[in-house]
């Protein structure tokens, strides 16, 4: 007897995906449709009909998303095989390129033990060369450090030309076209001199190590089935990557939605996933997921209706066997403050209900759209958590520790160098520059040239416990388990000299220090808090720790993939919703309506949209501080307010009649408020 490595929970959609062949296979998966327990079978099915694990090669977008599919995997086709059903090549894009350019360093140009650059650390070093070229003295003003990496990022993530990418994101950069060409040319052989990498340059070395048609052949031959998580939030070069891996698509299966494609600003591209059936001859089978198992029927209608009215997308419409539940509701307030009391208002109300804190959600389109709110919310006592802050490898004090760890694993990584050794009192610029030179030039170890080197005066107290850890850390006999121990220890006297807010940096380098003892090696724990960075650090790293309850407070980008059962929609208008930042194009139009379809989609059992009729807008030299108009987001026009319960309160209905512009005033207001971007 044949026993099925699934359930009787798939729906027939889903059991269609989990029992599709070998060919080319597109899985378009809305939201809320089951997508990681239709992909986990999948897996399971396949290694039921004989595929063995350790040819299996699953791309996912988090490493956390690949250690779940791996679980539920693992335990599906343990009910059938006598098994063990564990992925060795699960993981993320640049988790994976990582790996494969270390076991095929030589064919690239790189040393097994290359060290990865984190976004600031590469900017810093473009900031170095900026100096050396001397355009950061310029009397006009050249790029700054940061938009010059962003810049370097978008043309190698897109595959596309620098002109191009000047004229569509970077305009008043177009003058500078000529010099920025000298500075990432320079940039890429100052990579290579310190043989390290940035994380573009993860997939960028994986797509020309497949350049090569025998290599191309034995990493693709490796792998009998490749299976990509998330497909809608790929870029170009991820696409070509997997072109290359398996040009014919036998054994290819990619998941997503294009619906929820919402990361252009990361060089993602909604053409992957709707181009990728007819890039194949025969074209891929495309089997869709519609049932969703998360909200109600009537949320589920008036997100249908926003998406329904894109330009292109895969036809689906989601439905559900829940029954009951309210229309979502279409709330239009005075302004933002009336905003804010509404809200806080009926988080209180669904509290009171029942709902607890932390299965509500407040989204919006920015990170600043919610400052009001954090303030009222603090003045009446209720916690929140706050996401899309300060990532913990951005945090300062975190930074200088992994620093240490990074010059000992890689001697000519010249970043870690400088940063490690102006923390002593006395040291600068100047100086590290010439131990670099030192290090670089020299043969003796580590160690030896440190302990050869006199430091300046002011340093001489330090210097001695900085040779003697980097001698500790450099010495092959020293275990990698306690490493990180030795550099708290060395660092925290430093600590307090050098930053405020002492007792917090402490917490996040006790964070660091777990971290590091769960990692087998100290490469794989530098490369991976690089390749899936903790998220925040501080007291924004999680929870609050007083609380027993607390409030979600989200960008829309960031609750993708996220549930809660009550959710709020703020600034609901145009200007908004879409940004007045992101209306220059068609293209990037449809990715705001995408925006809005998902943060509909969070919601379990309860959502509010609110539009709030004014915002207050400063310091204009012509018009002075006022409060400007703005109308309801253009992804709600009439036609589509009968699926949700429109209401407003009576201050707004009010102003409204007291107040309203005539509608050739409307057309003005907004030209203005774009002007306040340019």
């Amino acid at each position: 007897m044949q026993v099925r490595a699934h359930d009787d929970t798939l729906n027939p959609a889903q059991l269609a995906a989990v029992e599709h062949g070998d060919g080319p296979l597109l899985v378009i998966a809305g939201a809320g449709s089951g997508k990681t327990q239709t992909l986990a079978h999948r897996v399971a099915g396949l290694i039921r009909r004989g595929a063995d694990p350790k040819r299996i090669l699953l791309l996912t977008f988090t490493r956390r998303a690949a250690a779940e599919m791996t679980r539920r995997a693992a335990r599906l086709a343990g009910r059938v095989r006598d098994v063990d059903g564990t992925l060795p090549w699960a993981g993320t894009f640049h988790a994976i390129a990582n790996r494969l350019l270390r076991m095929n360093a030589a064919v690239v140009g790189l040393h097994p033990s290359f060290t990865l650059l984190d976004r600031e650390d590469a900017a810093d070093l473009v900031d170095r060369i900026r100096q050396t070229r001397g355009q950061a003295r310029t009397d006009r003003r050249f790029p700054r450090k940061g938009t010059c990496i962003a810049i370097y990022s978008r043309v190698t993530n897109t595959q596309g030309d620098l002109h191009r990418c000047l004229e569509q994101s970077f305009p008043w950069c177009l003058e500078w076209e000529d010099d920025l060409r000298q500075l990432f040319a320079a940039y890429v052989d100052a990579k290579i001199e310190r043989q390290v990498l940035d994380y573009d340059d993860l997939l960028l070395y994986w797509l020309h190590l497949l350049g090569d048609a025998a290599v191309a052949q034995q990493i693709g031959g490796r792998f009998d089935q490749v299976l990509v998580d998330e497909y809608q939030d790929t870029n170009s070069l991820q696409a070509e990557i997997l072109r290359r891996l398996k040009p014919s698509g036998h054994g290819v299966t990619v998941v997503g939605d294009d619906a929820q494609s919402i990361y252009a600003f990361r060089a993602a591209t909604v053409r992957n996933i709707l181009d990728f059936p007819k890039q194949y001859d025969p074209p891929a089978t495309v089997l869709t997921l519609a049932q969703n198992y998360r909200s109600t029927q009537a949320i589920l209608h008036a997100a249908n209706a926003v998406i329904g009215l894109a330009k292109e997308r895969f036809t689906k419409d989601l439905f559900t066997s829940r029954r009951g539940g309210a229309r979502p509701g279409l709330v239009t307030v005075a302004d933002e403050d009336a905003q804010v009391n509404w809200v806080a208002d009926r988080i209180l109300e669904q509290r009171e209900a029942g709902v607890a804190l932390r299965q509500q959600a407040v989204l919006f389109r920015a990170a600043h759209h919610s400052d009001a709110l954090e303030v009222e919310l603090q003045r009446r006592n209720i916690p929140f958590v706050k996401y899309g802050g300060l990532r913990f490898l951005e945090a300062a004090h975190v930074k200088d520790a992994l620093s240490c760890l990074r010059w000992a694993e890689n001697p000519k990584d010249g970043l870690a160098v400088f940063r490690v050794v102006q923390l002593l009192p006395g040291i600068g610029p100047q100086y590290a520059e010439r131990l670099w030179q030192a290090l670089a030039r020299g043969s003796a170890s580590l160690g030896e040239t440190l302990a050869g080197f006199a430091p300046p005066g002011a340093a001489q107290e330090d210097w001695p416990r900085l040779v003697e850890l980097m001698q500790r850390l450099g010495n092959a006999a020293t275990p990698w388990p306690g490493q990180m121990g030795l550099v708290r220890r060395w660092y925290e006297p430093l600590l307090e000299a050098l930053y405020d807010n002492v007792r917090t940096r402490l917490g996040d380098l006790d964070q660091l220090e777990r971290l590091a003892d769960a990692a087998p090696t100290r490469e794989r724990f530098l490369s991976e808090l690089i390749l899936d960075p903790t998220e925040a650090v501080g007291t924004e790293a999680g929870p609050p720790h007083l609380d027993e309850d607390f409030l979600v407070l989200s960008t829309i980008h960031s609750a993708k993939g996220q549930e809660w059962d009550t959710v709020f929609v703020l600034n609901v208008a145009d200007g908004c919703i879409p940004s007045d930042m992101a209306t220059g194009s068609p293209d990037e139009i449809e990715e705001e309506r995408r925006l809005l379809y998902v943060a509909m989609t969070r919601a379990k059992n309860t959502l509010a949209l609110v539009h709030p009729l004014r915002f207050f807008v400063r310091q204009q030299s012509r018009y002075g501080d006022r409060h400007v108009f703005t109308p309801r987001s253009r992804f709600l026009p009439e036609s589509l307010l009968d699926r949700f319960d429109c209401c407003s309160p009576t201050d707004a209905r009010a102003s409204e009649e007291a107040t309203t512009a005539p509608a050739g005033a409307r057309v003005d207001v907004a030209a203005r408020l774009r002007g306040m971007w340019t």
